[in-house]
């Protein structure tokens, strides 16, 4: 059963990172999007400065690089989400910091998960009814959902400068 939970929740590691793999290709069509809009701005000396000396650095031309930065902090996007969801999404940007964490560090709960243990061992012996199969798929998209939920306020809280926790941080399902 243990193993059957494992899979279960390495599936949802890789629907999370498939969520961070759209953001960053998303990020990469802006930058390589062709069609641009001119926008100046005033800069204190010291940020100016800084910029031009990381793109001396880097060997990148001043506007690629002022255009990487401001790319690279803007808040995550929801365009590539599912549709059914990019509204709940799109407001967790009006969330303040404690809402955000409540959110990222929510679990699901023991009667999902002990409900979702029973199906998928009856699963496995080919012993589930048309309704279980429904609830069982029924359970699975509930746990994408609050997936990418959790992937979403963090990616918020990181864009407010919230600091990341370490792997060794985050709680672990037992």
């Amino acid at each position: 059963m243990r193993s059957a939970i494992g899979l279960w929740m390495w599936g949802n590691a890789i629907a999370v990172c498939l969520l961070f793999k759209d953001a960053i290709a998303s990020m990469e069509y802006m930058i390589n999007d062709k069609t641009m809009q001119k926008l100046t701005l005033d800069l204190p000396d010291v940020l100016f400065q800084q910029l031009t000396r990381i793109a001396e650095l880097t060997a990148q031309p001043l506007e690629s690089l002022a255009l990487q930065s401001i790319t690279g902090n803007l808040p995550p996007s929801v365009e590539n989400l599912p549709v059914e969801m990019q509204a709940e999404l799109s407001q967790m940007q009006l969330s303040n910091i404690r809402q955000l964490l409540e959110i990222a560090h929510s679990q699901v709960s023991e009667t999902h998960k002990e409900r979702h243990e029973v199906l998928l061992e009856k699963n496995q012996q080919s012993e589930l009814s048309e309704k279980e199969y429904q609830e069982l798929s029924d359970l699975a998209k509930n746990v994408d959902r609050l997936m990418l939920r959790k992937a979403h306020a963090w990616a918020i809280l990181r864009w407010h400068g919230y600091p990341m926790p370490n792997l060794d941080e985050l709680p672990i399902a037992a």
